[in-house]
């Protein structure tokens, strides 16, 4: 495949925000003193150019040429520099991921929802990794069983990943990409960017595997113009991401931006307190907590709100419906607060 480097491989009259230094925040998320890299009006497409953080980390020597030399590929441009640029971050206080923006959406205020719609999300590069590292993941202090930090390179080929079965294993383990952004999210009120890791009312690392192409995401706008923002991008994730990270990749990916008034908000979705996804298939209400077990609450009475306010289905009814037909999964147990999605089928309300 070519490697889509800054600028290669755009088509037509595109808005295009490449991940140049000036575009791009490391290991923090936009805020309200943060000024638009990019305006847009209601309805636009804005191509954003993504980069993992996979391979540029201080603990895999912050030179991802050196880092995948042994793996003979193409490492993006715009990696190598924001490795090398002295950047605001601090590694082990500051967050890992690369976020692409803010971008302000004219129109969108305080209490309206803006609605993310991923038009599509294409790989940059024909590889990744998975990580786990510092005794994080679902069984932390058993691995990484030596070192701080187990790095696992995945090869991408006609729609696969391609995992070794071992250090010197000429056999691989095969299994389906799905490209969506492990980051989707909008400013917060104030002057302090939030760690990236942790994920929130503001959408940032919800990690919920089902945002690929064709679905929308809908936040609560917490500032005027919304400042949004995309990154983490990943080629395949489990529900759960237990190992702490899932196969990262650098993606190009295009968002179409749209503002849901409030009172068309509350009419179609009830309150929204936090993200809110769509797909051809789905309803996909969230809840997140540092205890699963509360996570998992919140996500039902997200959903048990959604159905009392789209469907106008009597909370205990709409309580059991759940009970009865509704998976929910467990987004990730990894970053700090941990998610938890549902996934109501539109076709059950036809």
């Amino acid at each position: 495949m070519t490697v889509l480097h800054t600028g290669v491989g755009l088509t037509g009259r595109t808005t295009y925000l490449p991940a140049s230094l000036d575009h791009v925040l490391w290991g923090r998320l936009p805020c309200a003193a943060d000024r638009p890299v990019l305006t847009v009006d209601p309805g636009d497409t804005v191509v954003f150019d993504t980069i993992s953080h996979e391979g540029i980390l201080e603990d895999q020597g912050r030179d991802p040429r050196a880092f995948f030399e042994r793996h003979g590929v193409d490492v993006l441009d715009d990696a190598v520099a924001l490795a090398r640029a002295d950047v605001p971050r601090t590694f082990g206080v500051d967050g890992p991921h690369v976020v692409t923006g803010p971008v302000a959406v004219r129109g969108a205020r305080v209490g309206d929802l803006l609605a993310m719609t991923v038009v599509g999300a294409v790989p940059r590069v024909p590889y990744g990794v998975v990580s786990n590292r510092h005794g994080r993941g679902a069984l932390p202090g058993e691995y990484p069983a030596t070192g701080d930090v187990m790095s696992v390179f995945a090869r991408a080929e006609d729609g696969y990943g391609h995992i070794a079965y071992g250090p010197d294993d000429a056999r691989t383990v095969r299994f389906p990409l799905a490209p969506f952004l492990g980051i989707m999210g909008v400013a917060v009120a104030g002057d302090a960017r939030p760690h990236s890791v942790p994920p929130g009312p503001h959408g940032g690392n919800i990690d919920i595997n089902l945002l690929t192409a064709g679905s929308t995401l809908y936040l609560p706008v917490q500032v005027d113009g919304a400042l949004a923002y995309v990154g983490d991008p990943h080629f395949a994730q489990g529900d759960g991401e237990v190992a702490l990270t899932a196969m990262e990749a650098s993606l190009r990916a295009t968002i179409r931006f749209d503002v849901v008034a409030r009172e068309d908000a509350l009419r179609e979705f009830g309150e929204v307190a936090g993200p809110l996804a769509r797909t051809s298939e789905f309803l996909v209400p969230t809840g997140m907590d540092p205890d699963l077990d509360v996570a998992v609450q919140n996500c039902v009475r997200a959903a048990i709100g959604l159905l009392v306010a789209r469907y106008g289905m009597d909370p205990a009814h709409a309580y059991a419906y759940l009970s009865a037909a509704t998976d929910f999964n467990i987004s990730q147990v990894v970053d700090l607060v941990k998610g938890v999605h549902a996934r109501i089928r539109l076709e059950d309300f036809r």
